[in-house]
């Protein structure tokens, strides 16, 4: 059976099952295009072959099948900005795990425990908002646990129920705990890795001294491990290098001293894990921000296993079988090997932890699809799925790395991107650069005049008259800029860019400044037949002829940032942004809320003119909207997801998730809204 047949089959019985709770719908199908950032991959004690791995958006993962796929078991906190670092599994408690958790460019966090696999959680009270950024469990004792968070070292004697700080506290040497090990034989003695050198007490916190002999001053210590059978054998890993001492941490050789570990190059001198084989004790892996190295002969040589543009977050050892190496990765996702690291391929299906930022449907091809992602580098740009996202193949070949903002399709069926630095357009498989500004090919013609609407009673009345827009100077050479929007017309494809709008009537071949309208950072684009509304974050100006000529519209007066807009097939005008959505049957003079549509952090506004509707979604809510054209009939679908738009893709909708990719729409009864204001806030 195909795997498109067996997720259609998930479709429909995940969709007879919303059919009886129409309210509360099936939550939507996870889709990819998979991959992202993977931080840290942990084995089931009893079974090696089902593992728990932690991402950076909060999300704990699940395989029963040795890391070849995955599924969500529940995202902790119910938050997109934890880093999941550390996972303990528990040898004693089987459906007990322990987490660790910390939020980039914050001093926020916490310890979280699962008594039940893994599917909920629950917040550790006396670790309630640490940083915690190193976890253990000890050998000798596994009831002892310690873990490192910028505050200092904590230790709990019951297996994680109750905590305590061993360190001293408001200590100006012991805090900001990057690693954290114990000794194989005595739990007292704990090593701890600080982000300037590492630090050992052997009376279980009661006295500490610092372990630097040999080290580089200021070295961040990002990992240490100890030899399980010769524990005075300590391995470190710092910014400096890869660290051996063989006296329990009172001298280390290695680093970039003159006795520097071979192989281990100055730029790959962030090693953030080190892992010794289970089996093997003379082989040890280090992960770097620069590939995977490996020593065979306990430090003395080092040989790297992965291309170097592989950012190594974590490396899991099979303790069964060592030939099975596994790591986790920024960008890249899991890295799967059954010969000891000498190869890997990428094991991601079900793991998606990509922020899609951009979507092109195929205009020829109702299966297939395209979306941009950011944040990626090499491991992102744009992604394409020919059976309506079942399936996805990174087609980025000429972008260099760059995000993708904003994809549209010319009408020839050319793909075009936007990205940080101008459009690209797919030409026989692989991207390249088209910006060539030209000057406008036709004058443009008068403004046409905007004939006002009387504003009916009880509308929402936007404060002052419209002034027209000014011409921009001259275009650049160039079209260098950040493009935001890339939206085709009757008439050519805009680009909504940090120069301005820029269009095409060569299907993206050049491009020329719309001269009519003064508007930098232009982030969105809507158009309806002759009408083109653009938008700054705080300002909109609607063409009624083509882009020939402009007036500025007004906001609503409760609106303080634009976060979409559309054009519906009555030519009325919708917004939406922190506050809420409205619409405007009179070119942006008046404006009212559709129905009784109550929601805020209106992410994403669509006209789906097949269905003649305005889809809307919400970043802090997992409902999809839908005002229904020409009554206004709000409807609404429950996700399961914080979405950042959606789109109509046959008789389903796919929707962007905030940072976990793409999810599909099962086949669902659409609700009549009652009381949507209560809805829209559960």
């Amino acid at each position: 059976m195909s795997f498109r047949t067996v997720l259609r089959i998930v479709v429909v019985l995940v969709g007879l099952g919303a059919m009886a709770a129409p309210i509360r719908a099936a939550t939507w199908v996870p889709l990819g295009p998979y991959g992202g950032d993977a931080r840290s991959i942990v084995a089931d004690p009893r079974n090696s072959s089902h593992l728990f791995m932690g991402t950076a958006t909060g999300w704990v993962f699940e395989s029963v099948d040795g890391g070849n796929t995955w599924t969500r078991l529940a995202q902790i906190g119910k938050r997109n900005d934890l880093m999941i670092d550390r996972i303990l599994t528990d040898p004693m408690r089987p459906k007990r795990l322990l987490v660790g958790a910390w939020i980039v460019d914050h001093p926020d966090g916490g310890l979280f425990i699962s008594d039940d696999g893994g599917k909920t959680w629950y917040d550790q009270a006396e670790m309630h908002g640490q940083s915690v950024r190193s976890l253990t469990r000890s050998l000798s004792d596994p009831s002892i646990l310690v873990a490192g968070t910028l505050t200092g070292v904590f230790r709990s004697i019951d297996d994680g129920d109750h905590w305590k700080q061993i360190s001293p506290a408001r200590s100006s040497e012991i805090h900001e705990i990057q690693s954290v090990a114990f000794d194989p034989v005595n739990p007292q003695i704990i090593y701890a890795g600080t982000w300037h050198l590492p630090w050992k007490t052997t009376d279980g916190g009661k006295s500490w001294v610092s372990i630097k002999n040999g080290l580089i001053v200021d070295s961040d210590v990002f990992s240490i491990i100890v030899d399980p059978i010769r524990a005075n054998i300590v391995y470190l890993s710092a910014c400096s290098g890869i660290y051996k001492s063989l006296n329990g941490g009172k001298d280390f050789i290695g680093g970039v001293t003159a006795n520097k570990a071979q192989g281990i190059p100055v730029e790959a001198r962030r090693t953030r894990r080190l892992m010794q084989d289970p089996n093997h004790p003379e082989t040890v892996y280090g992960g770097t921000t620069q590939g995977l190295y490996r020593t065979q002969d306990g430090g003395a040589s080092w040989q790297r296993l992965t291309s170097s543009d592989v950012i190594v977050n974590d490396v899991f050892v099979d303790p069964k079988d060592s030939n099975h190496v596994m790591l986790a990765t920024d960008r890249g996702g899991v890295l799967n090997s059954h010969d000891a690291g000498m190869s890997f391929v990428a094991t991601d299906t079900g793991f998606s932890a990509r922020q899609v930022d951009a979507f092109a449907a195929d205009l020829h091809n109702g299966a297939a699809m395209y979306v941009g992602v950011v944040n990626d580098k090499e491991f992102g740009g744009v992604f394409q799925s020919t059976d309506s996202g079942v399936r996805w193949q990174q087609v980025s070949g000429g972008l260099e790395g760059s995000d993708v903002f904003s994809l549209g399709m010319a009408g020839d069926g050319t793909l075009l991107a936007g990205t940080g630095h101008g459009v690209f357009r797919m030409q026989d498989g692989a991207w390249a650069a088209s910006n060539d500004m030209v000057s406008p090919p036709v004058p443009l013609a008068a403004p046409a005049p905007v004939k006002p609407v009387t504003r009916k009673p009880g509308t929402h009345a936007a404060a002052p008259a419209r002034k027209p827009v000014a011409p921009t100077p001259p275009p650049p050479q160039q079209l260098d800029a950040v493009v935001y929007s890339i939206v085709r017309a009757d008439q050519g494809i805009y680009a909504g860019t940090s120069n301005g709008v820029d269009r095409s009537v060569d299907n993206g071949k050049t491009w020329a400044a719309v001269s009519t309208l003064q508007m930098p950072e232009t982030h969105f684009i809507a158009v309806q037949g002759k009408m083109v509304l653009a938008a700054g974050l705080k300002r909109m100006a609607l063409s009624v002829d083509e882009g020939a000529g402009w007036d500025a519209v007004p906001l609503p007066s409760d609106l303080t940032q634009v976060n979409a807009v559309a054009v519906d097939s009555l030519n009325n005008l919708w917004v939406g942004g922190r506050e809420g959505v409205w619409y405007s049957v009179d070119h942006g003079q008046t404006w009212m809320v559709p129905g009784r549509l109550v929601i805020n952090e209106v992410s994403g506004i669509f006209f789906d003119g097949d269905n003649n509707r305005v889809l809307v979604t919400s970043s802090n809510s997992p409902y999809v909207f839908s005002a229904k054209l020409p009554d206004y009939k709000i409807d609404y679908w429950d996700t399961g997801w914080q979405l950042r738009f959606v789109r109509p893709v046959g008789d389903h909708m796919i929707g962007a998730t905030l940072f976990d990719g793409m999810v599909v729409q099962p086949k669902m009864v659409v609700s009549p809204v009652t009381d949507l204001k209560t809805t829209a806030q559960k």
